[in-house]
């Protein structure tokens, strides 16, 4: 596949879940890829650190991908850069803020010489084979949210990445409803538009209605300790707990590597200019009671981040009856145990929790469907294609976006190869669009036999059944029997002793070439043992056979 004359779309991530934002562009014999961006992974992937999108389609083509352009600093939409980038040898580009942090990711990686990283001013235009390309800052919940507006000799696509309107940002200074009208005016062929808030019939909400939220629930926690946990990148979140300490006479104490990286490359980027002095971790202790707010990492349940060794008592930072903690985040999906775990430990000690759904302390960065209506008014695109979000969230999406006059929207998902012109959208073919997972240091398929077989292992068990068999077959001695992860505890001699008996008659049961074939004698063994071991814990467990020659 090598685009002709015609424009196309392909996510290879980010289209049917939220996260992991991978998306190409191809023009005229060459590619362009949008983020590139990461998961974490979730009990499906026992044992699994990250998850990545499977980049085999775009790494068959490397010579015609002329660069990476990087939306925002998020982590689903850089994560993979420090895994992926030398290997994929064409340049980054990014602005300011989101470069030093992919930077950092790179110096860690120890490939910062072997990567090409270019910063852009927020508004300078820069060419990439047939690709113009410009940023357009839209609001964000991280410094430097940017839109692309993306030129083509077939057409223009003003691709959103992660935004919402913002009348008081805090931060940055987002385009405004005439900047984007100007756009549309110009004509957009394709709105590529950011889908995960497309249920909510509100708008977003204001980083500056967070600020009024938050002072008044801090100021109302007299003689109390107070805890803030939010989202380490949310820049503009901590210049206003900044100014919330300040406001109500309060040391400010940062708890979590993450957030004082944050900190440290947004005041570098001139962000943060007038953040209050910090009283170190080792000696927030020393602050009176009712004089401390702590700005923790962990709001989203992670097991060692600052907020759950803080609940632990495995922290500097201590807590005692009558102490707040305050959400100021949202809750992701699939994180809401992790959360509820940590806030039953903090109640169980005697600190109140508040949350977003108690208190305007939060607001998502992502569009209601007000502002998703607003910008189908000021862009006019022909055609809609939603992304980031799961199909029930795209599908929405491209109902409403007809809903409101866009002519055309087409429903896709990750590996559709969509033609957008010319005499688009039309959905072309399926491509490989898989999964890769992070296991330590190895980078693997995420349907593959480790993965798939550590996933039955977490699920039912591991048996394992050693024995010794002589050339024509018979037994040397007792089939020895071993289990991991079968709950059996007081059955479990007796299930030993009935597998043993199981397994050896299957040995004995085998007749002619089959009881010198080593696979079959095997076979039978594993089978044996599994059929007694489901019988006692109604699991089907693992089973691994030793088998010696002796």
């Amino acid at each position: 596949m090598k685009p002709a004359k015609e424009l196309l779309f392909l996510a290879l991530g980010g289209s049917g879940e939220i996260g992991m934002n991978v998306n190409l562009y191809g023009c005229d014999g060459k590619w362009l890829m949008v983020d590139l961006g990461m998961t974490f992974a979730d009990p499906y992937y026992p044992g699994i650190d990250l998850v990545f999108a499977d980049l085999d389609f775009i790494e068959q083509r490397l010579d015609d991908l002329v660069g990476i352009v990087l939306t925002h600093a998020h982590e689903d939409h850089i994560g993979a850069v420090p895994y992926f980038a030398q290997d994929l040898g064409v340049p980054l580009y990014a602005t300011p803020f989101t470069a030093k942090l992919v930077h950092e990711k790179l110096v860690e990686a120890g490939i910062e010489e072997e990567v090409e990283l270019n910063v852009i001013d927020h508004l300078d235009r820069f060419e990439l084979g047939p690709f113009g390309i410009r940023y357009v800052p839209l609001a964000h919940s991280i410094a430097e949210g940017n839109a692309l507006l993306i030129d083509t000799p077939h057409g223009r696509i003003f691709h959103t990445g992660d935004w919402k309107l913002d009348d008081e940002p805090r931060i940055g200074t987002p385009a405004t409803e005439e900047e984007l009208t100007a756009i549309g005016d110009e004509g957009v062929l394709a709105l590529v538009c950011d889908s995960t808030n497309v249920f909510n019939p509100k708008p977003s909400g204001s980083e500056g209605e967070v600020r009024a939220g938050l002072l008044e629930a801090v100021g109302a926690q007299k003689g109390r300790r107070v805890v803030v946990t939010t989202f380490a990148s949310n820049v503009a979140r901590l210049q206003t707990l900044g100014e919330v300490a300040e406001a109500t006479n309060r040391k400010l104490c940062v708890a979590g590597r993450s957030l004082d990286r944050i900190i440290r490359v947004a005041q570098s980027c001139g962000y943060l200019k007038n953040f209050p002095d910090l009283v170190h971790v080792d000696d927030a202790m020393d602050v009176p009671r009712g004089e401390l707010l702590v700005l923790a990492t962990g709001g989203q349940g992670e097991p060692r981040a600052a907020l759950a060794r803080i609940a632990g008592d495995q922290h500097p930072v201590r807590l005692e009856k009558g102490d707040v903690v305050l959400f100021s985040s949202r809750q992701i999906p699939g994180n809401e145990l992790a959360i509820g775990r940590i806030q039953n430990v903090l109640v169980e000690k005697g600190v109140r929790i508040v949350t977003d759904r108690q208190s305007m302390i939060h607001v998502s960065g992502h569009p209601g469907r007000p502002e998703l209506v607003a910008l189908y008014d000021w862009i006019r695109p022909e055609i809609l294609v939603p992304v980031h979000g799961e199909i029930r969230h795209m599908a929405e999406q491209a109902q409403l976006g007809l809903d409101e006059g866009i002519p055309k929207a087409i429903l896709q998902k990750n590996g559709d190869l969509i033609r957008l012109a010319p005499d688009g959208p039309k959905k072309l073919s399926e491509e490989r669009a898989g999964r890769l997972v992070l296991d330590g240091d190895i980078i693997a398929p995420a349907d593959g036999e480790g993965v798939v077989a550590r996933r039955k292992l977490s699920q039912n068990g591991l048996i394992t059944a050693a024995l010794a068999v002589r050339h024509d077959g018979q037994l040397v001695s007792d089939v020895e029997i071993a289990s991991i992860g079968i709950p059996l505890d007081e059955d479990m001699e007796a299930f030993v002793a009935e597998a043993k008996v199981e397994a050896s008659q299957a040995v004995r049961n085998l007749k002619g070439d089959r009881k010198r074939d080593r696979v079959a004698v095997a076979e039978a063994v594993r089978l044996a043992v599994r059929r007694t071991g489901q019988r006692w814990s109604g699991k089907k467990p693992v089973v691994q056979v030793l088998l010696r020659e002796s």
